[in-house]
């Protein structure tokens, strides 16, 4: 979509989603009818707007860039092979055309100007309604100022250098042209914003119990997770230390805030009384509360969003990893694979050698992620984690894992997407810890190791006795790869992994300089051999895996090329200089 244009048609698509939204909300206007000021009268004209802002998110194009940026491009996935998709080929092949569809980031943009319209109108309403006082206002403000954050964080993720603008566009006669701004830029307006939300909005579990606003909209938990993981970033970016630190005292936050609610509700809400301080679910239990089609929304959730199969389906999802098509005609096929890491254990995983990605058969994910796992000549292996209908469970028992299931109805595709979890922010915070040790034998490298074995150890079978040992890693490089294979092995094909990778590179990059733009760069810092090393493992012994590590050879090929047609209506964007206005890929 344009960016001349989106912003007139975002307004729109928010009204049509106040109108289909999964909560039963009155109609008061005709959908054809534009919201201007004689909307914004009543404390529910604002809810309305609010929950229009959250079910933008559910867009399929929102959905289908968390799987395509933030999954697609790393080792974890691969394409269906007999599944013909000339687009998919080329990104694998790292020829990121500017005509790509995945390039366009307009579903993003849609809800940060429904995000800017809510907060350009919600404060006049407490002068027309006495129901919505300065606090609600409060509430309101700090969950637009979140929920736009996160959108720009995916942005400056995927292309870096992006627009910013806090103006909502109403009008048509409102619309100009915005020069992008450099990461730097953007990632502070991020965390001012949310530093100023964290102190009014809703602590988790506020709304009440089995509320699914607890999960489905901004919290204080999932405010300060953004900041963790925006933190980290930065720092990984610039190796500030400062950074790090930040990283840290935030997820620490989230770690704590968790702790004190099972303490005060663990009576009443928690049917799992586990004594350690991170109190995770033991896998058997976790798997279905997190991925079966009626879980979700669990004490170790702390953002999703809230699809409930009848008015909203995740077909995004459903598509990628279980069954391609639409609900009259559809394949028995996904579009994506895992790729062949996940086939087989190795003993070397979490050194910058292993071809693997599981240490051991001990482990219930091995067995569960994916389907018909242990078949190590496989080169691709169906899904099976936020699909399988079952939850059945496989384990060490099995010589291969649960063969591939189609019973999940197509229809109806109710499944959550995590945006994040308790095992994500405890591993931020072991990264950030394994990046502030002065050296190998730093004591807080116990303390990453620690978390790190929190999130292994509760995934292992009861009789298992490999778990992960703090002697067997030596130095702060094997305890930085150790956490990397941990969001691996926990969080794969939750559209963590290619933002891992990326961290992981530009740690090990200098030259990095977040307060210019990529097209004002006389050269570019090259990327970390090691991380190219770990993408090409998908490709096995095909030889296309060499090509791709030749090709990427600076830091502009981490990123996406601008959408062709956004360049050319919008002439102050400058596309990634690694890319030419062509249907070709060009390197400078």
């Amino acid at each position: 979509m344009r960016l001349k244009h989106f912003f007139i048609l975002s307004f729109f698509n928010c009204l049509v989603l106040l109108f289909c939204s999964c909560n039963d909300f009155l109609t008061i206007y005709p959908t054809d009818r534009i919201v201007d000021s004689e909307f914004w009268k009543t404390k529910g004209d604002v809810d309305q707007m609010v929950d229009g802002c959250y079910q933008s998110m559910l867009n399929y194009d929102i959905q289908e860039r968390a799987i395509m940026w933030g999954a697609f491009r790393s080792d974890e996935l691969v394409k269906l092979t007999n599944y013909n998709d000339n687009t998919l080929d080329n990104i694998a092949a790292v020829n990121l055309l500017p005509t790509c569809k995945y390039n366009s980031w307009g579903a993003f943009y849609k809800v940060i100007n429904n995000c800017n319209i809510v907060l350009n109108h919600a404060q006049d309403v407490m002068a027309e309604d006495p129901e919505f006082t300065q606090g609600d206002y409060q509430v309101v403000r700090a969950q637009m100022l979140a929920l736009r954050s996160l959108c720009y964080f995916y942005l400056v993720r995927a292309f870096r250098d992006v627009p910013y603008t806090n103006k909502s566009y109403e009008n048509d006669s409102e619309v100009e042209p915005i020069e992008q701004s450099a990461p730097a830029t953007v990632l502070q307006n991020c965390l001012d914003d949310l530093n100023d939300a964290r102190a009014y909005i809703m602590r988790s579990g506020a709304y009440g119990r089995n509320d699914w606003r607890n999960w489905g909209y901004f919290t204080r938990d999932a405010v300060h997770a953004l900041m963790a993981d925006i933190y980290l970033w930065r720092a990984s970016m610039t190796h500030s230390q400062a950074d790090y630190q930040q990283a840290i005292v935030f997820s620490d936050s989230v770690i704590n805030a968790k702790h004190a609610y099972y303490e005060l509700n663990k009576e009443v809400d928690i049917t799992d009384k586990k004594d350690d301080k991170y109190h995770l679910e033991e896998f058997s239990i976790a798997f279905n509360n997190l991925f079966n089609s009626d879980g979700g929304n669990t004490h170790e959730s702390i953002l999703e969003w809230q699809y409930n199969g009848r008015d909203n389906s995740n077909q995004a999802l459903e598509n990628y990893y279980y069954q391609s098509g639409n609900e009259n005609s559809y394949s028995q096929t996904s579009i994506l694979m895992a790729s062949p890491i996940f086939n087989a254990i190795d003993k070397n995983a979490d050194t910058d050698q292993g071809k693997k990605i599981y240490l051991t058969k001990n482990d219930y994910r091995f067995w569960n992620n994916v389907y018909d796992a242990n078949n190590e000549e496989a080169q691709q292996l169906s899904i099976r984690k936020m699909v399988d209908n079952s939850g059945t469970l496989v384990d060490t028992k099995s010589t291969v894992g649960v063969a591939k299931s189609n019973s999940r109805a197509f229809r109806e595709f109710r499944q959550n997407w995590i945006v994040y979890r308790l095992p994500d922010v405890m591993l931020i915070k072991a990264e950030a810890l394994v990046q502030t040790a002065a050296n190998d034998s730093d004591l807080v490298l116990k303390q990453a190791f620690d978390l790190v074995q929190a999130v292994n150890k509760r995934s292992m079978l009861k009789t298992a006795i490999d778990t992960l040992k703090y002697t067997s890693f030596k130095s702060k490089d094997e305890f930085e790869m150790l956490v990397l294979n941990e969001r691996e092995r926990e969080l794969c094909f939750e559209g963590k992994r290619w933002w891992d990778l990326m961290r992981y590179c530009y740690r090990h990059m200098d030259g990095v300089d977040i307060n210019q733009k990529l097209a004002d760069q006389a050269t570019w810092p090259e990327l970390y051999k090691p991380m190219l090393n770990m993408i090409i493992r998908k490709y096995g012994s095909s030889g296309e895996g060499d090509a791709v590590s030749y090709k990427m050879k600076g830091e502009p090929f981490l990123y996406w090329p601008l959408e062709e047609s956004e360049t050319k209506v919008n002439k102050l964007l400058k596309q990634n200089p690694v890319y030419i206005q062509e249907k070709t890929t060009s390197k400078n």
